[in-house]
């Protein structure tokens, strides 16, 4: 085939793809539908000009595009990877491990009910066997959420439904293809009724080779991109190789599912990348992919569009009740996930609740297309399936696809329509005329300040700004009396407010460098969550979302269990240092919103809700400080350490920003502007390195800090720094329940409990200790414990207790004391001083 003519063809398709965006927003058509019929009619077209008599002009460029090399394998090896790998690069992963439960559960069950209930209904209905109908199964059970995810988000849905539908989307697309590989095999071997247990204890193996070596892979890939720090180019090029060497290597090295391959070597470079590549550089890298991905995405929709006349060339009468079949039974089985799986997570609280319209969105919205054809095409040229199985794969997983691009597709927006789904809440309505008074009044600012800079005539600005503050008064009015409005939904939309700003400063600090790449994921994740808490939960939302930003993660207790029971202080080491991080980060972003809130929320929603708020961010400062300070005791000195790295990176920032300035004004030269910038990137390199936390060291000089264990030498207070476990706690968490057995006494190395026991309360903090009366008294605990703030415990067990209390007299006096506070004779539990002195 002539090069130039493949060319052209080619460069037509990629002018298609710059026409269809503009084109399906014109006609209100999701845009994979309007790719997808723009691909018919080019192939329809070509079969016309090719086959008519009226003119052989166009035969050249017609026998182009029908002949363009479009095998199974274009799909699955090109196109697949590119679109997955984008896929998890650009999720927010620490948001879906929220929700990990029903993305999994939806996303692996739901691709086995549409896959064994689409193949037993056309075993019923026809006279294939049982293995080709399980395949056809498999071919049809892959989703595309892209259309309404797109509508989603375009009428303010919930975020976090929207996550849900988007990962289900990734993962079923992997299980869709492990099943297709299953029940492919089991035709081509010429199984009519293939062991269904066998083939689902494969299917575990398939998902843990593809994940082991899509990890392995990004991890080697990651280590060699760190080591060229100043080549972006080079790391961008290897980020390209990562997802096609991932899925080659788990499918032809060790047969297991290339898909799972590259999502898990996409997720791995997401949680590693941002840590070890320069921030640019990583950003760069993600617009790079997002426009392979946009070019993929669409290329794969008209590519495999052209297929569907080719498919469809030998289709009978009789096929069309099979497709039928086909529609009703992915449909009902969607419907069994959507209205019977979905609910039962919510009532086992995995899932957030979703309104039944948004389900029958969801439903209707369950589009098939290019990953469905591509199997579909895998299938019609194996020569090893027989032809009457290939034809009828071919159309009836095409006739499928058709149906739900043309008539769901086409019909989506107005389903969401009838479904009342496109109008505002009364609450998003509000929050728009909120947006609105707040844009309305920054604008009037930023005119003020321009006539005054441009000197412009005083009449005319004058009467420009009475028509604007006419504008902004009305909007102001209409922010503040709405009358559909409750009080308790005005503070909601003032924390919705106040968490979007806290959004805004976090990704300006981020693109100052302020906040670290590794941190910069965690601390949006954090006000993502303080936004959907805000909506969903109003108040309680809002600070149940903020509690969270502190608390012990089970990761973090996970770690210390590792460090205190094996050993091993790597991972504590690392979450600890980001704990750090976090922290300082977290208390950075909130000192600046307190501006924002007399500036904007105050003149919008007036004072109370303004004081309202300032009382909430306050607490969360309180909790954050507090938080804080219980690592700076439990570690001293390596806050001091981070926040050198902070107070050296805006210099560092203000550096930069100084010669940009003497760059524009003249003042420097190209070449002499390079230098500097290489120069102060390389110092910058210096700033990104974090400082290593040693848990052990910092262990001892915890024990050495408390008074409790004055007057142990070193040697003993080493020996106690080893055998002392640890124990997190968040606010609320009990520590000792009533009536539970006397094992182990707590020491607080930070925080604070609440001890109650016989209708009385006390309170104890840093360096205090309980549960050594009950040890000492022999007797069960009489007491409740709970943590009243993220606390830090040692824990020592009952013998080596008693073995330390003989040894120091500030423990002897700090068991006394503690019992004559709670009204216990002394005695009772230990000796009088000099009578023990003289045992």
């Amino acid at each position: 085939m002539d090069i130039v003519l493949v060319t052209t063809v080619i460069a037509f398709l990629f002018l298609v793809i710059g026409i269809a965006e503009p084109l399906a927003a014109r006609l209100r058509l999701p845009y994979t539908v309007m790719l997808a019929v723009l691909g018919i009619l080019i192939a329809v077209g070509a079969i016309f000009f090719l086959r008519t008599e009226l003119t052989d002009a166009l035969n050249p460029v017609a026998e182009a595009i029908l002949g363009l090399p479009i095998r199974s394998n274009v799909f699955l090896y090109v196109f697949l990877p590119t679109l997955l790998f984008q896929a998890t690069l650009g999720m927010n992963l620490r948001r879906m491990l929220d929700d990990w439960v029903p993305i999994l559960v939806l996303a692996v069950v739901a691709v086995v009910v549409a896959t064994f209930s689409v193949g037993y209904a056309l075993s019923w209905a026809s006279a294939l066997p049982l293995a080709a109908c399980l395949l056809i199964g498999a071919i049809v059970s892959t989703t595309d959420p892209s259309a309404v995810v797109t509508i989603f988000r375009s009428i303010s849905a919930p975020r976090r439904l929207a996550r849900i539908i988007e990962g289900e989307s990734l993962l079923n697309d992997a299980a869709a293809i492990a099943l297709f590989g299953l029940f492919m095999s089991f035709v081509m071997l010429g199984l009519p009724d293939p062991n269904l247990g066998e083939a689902l204890a494969r299917f575990p193996l398939l998902i843990a080779g593809g994940a082991f070596t899509g990890w392995l892979a990004a991890r080697v890939a990651v280590w060699v991109m760190a080591l060229f720090n100043s080549h972006e180019l080079a790391q961008i090029s290897i980020s390209v190789a990562l997802p096609y060497l991932a899925y080659i290597g788990a499918e032809q090295s060790i047969g297991a599912s290339g898909v799972i391959a590259v999502v898990a070597a996409g997720l791995t470079l997401n949680l590693t990348g941002p840590g070890r590549l320069p921030p640019q550089a990583w950003a760069n890298l993600r617009e790079l992919w997002e426009v392979l991905a946009h070019w993929a995405g669409a290329l794969i929709f008209i590519l495999a569009a052209l297929l569907i006349p080719r498919l469809l060339e030998e289709v009978r009468v009789g096929d069309f009740a099979l497709v039928g079949v086909v529609i009703l039974a992915a449909i009902a089985a969607r419907a069994v996930v959507l209205f019977g799986l979905l609910p039962l997570l919510t009532v086992l609280r995995v899932s957030p609740a979703v309104e039944r319209p948004y389900r029958v969105a969801i439903l209707w919205g369950g589009l098939r297309g290019a990953v469905t054809l591509a199997l579909a095409l895998a299938v019609t040229e194996s020569f090893r399936v027989p032809n009457d199985i290939q034809r009828v794969v071919g159309i009836l997983a095409t006739g499928f696809t058709l149906f739900t691009l043309i008539v769901q597709g086409t019909t989506l927006r107005w389903v969401i329509g009838r479904l009342g789904l496109d109008q505002l809440s009364p609450l998003d309505e509000a929050l728009s005329r909120q947006v609105v008074a707040v844009a309305l009044q920054t604008v009037r600012e930023d005119v003020a300040r321009t006539t005054e800079n441009y000197d412009l005539s005083h009449d005319i600005v004058r009467s420009e700004a009475k028509a604007y503050g006419e504008r902004l008064d009305a909007a102001v009015k209409s922010a503040e009396e709405s009358e559909d409005i409750l009080d308790r939904d005005r503070v909601t939309l003032g924390l919705i407010a106040l968490a979007g700003h806290e959004r805004d400063t976090i990704l300006a600090r981020v693109r100052e460098r302020t906040i670290s790449a590794r941190m910069a994921e965690q601390v949006l994740s954090d006000a993502d969550r303080l936004i959907e808490g805000a909506r969903t939960g109003g108040r309680s939302g809002y600070q149940r979302a903020a509690r969270r930003s502190v608390t012990y993660g089970r990761m973090f207790r996970a770690a210390g269990l590792l460090h205190s029971r094996l050993r091993v202080s790597g991972l504590l080491a690392r979450m600890t240092a980001d704990r750090f991080e976090l922290l300082l980060s977290q208390r950075l972003v909130l000192r600046d919103l307190g501006t924002f809130i007399d500036g904007r929320i105050r003149r919008i929603h007036g004072r109370r809700l303004a004081d309202l708020l300032h009382e909430l961010l306050s607490r969360r400062i309180e909790a954050v400080e507090t938080a804080l300070e219980g690592l700076r005791l439990q570690y001293p000195g390596y806050a001091e350490e981070l926040e050198r790295r902070f107070i050296r990176r805006t210099a560092l920032r203000l550096e930069e920003r100084e010669y940009a300035a003497m760059r524009e004004d003249g003042l420097i030269g190209a070449e002499v502007h390079t230098k500097l910038i290489e120069d102060l990137d390389a110092r910058r390199a210096a700033t990104e390195e974090r400082p290593r936390l040693d848990i052990a060291l910092q262990r001892i000089e915890l024990v050495r800090q408390f008074p409790l264990f004055a007057g142990l030498d070193d040697r003993d207070l080493k020996r106690l720094g080893r055998v002392l476990q640890t124990r997190y706690a968040n606010a609320g968490e009990s520590i000792i329940r009533k009536d539970s057995p006397a094992r182990s006494v707590f020491f607080i190395g930070s925080g604070a409990v609440e001890l109650e026991t016989a209708g009385q309360t006390w309170r104890l903090g840093r360096g205090e200790m309980f549960g050594q009366l009950a040890i000492l008294m022999k007797k069960a605990r009489r007491a409740e414990v709970r943590a009243i703030a993220p606390s830090t415990l040692l824990v020592l067990d009952e013998t080596r207790f008693r073995r330390l209390l003989k040894r120091s007299t500030a423990l002897q006096d700090a068991v006394r004391a503690s019992a004559e506070k709670r009204g216990i004779e002394p005695q009772g539990v230990l000796p009088a001083k000099d009578d023990h002195s003289k045992g």
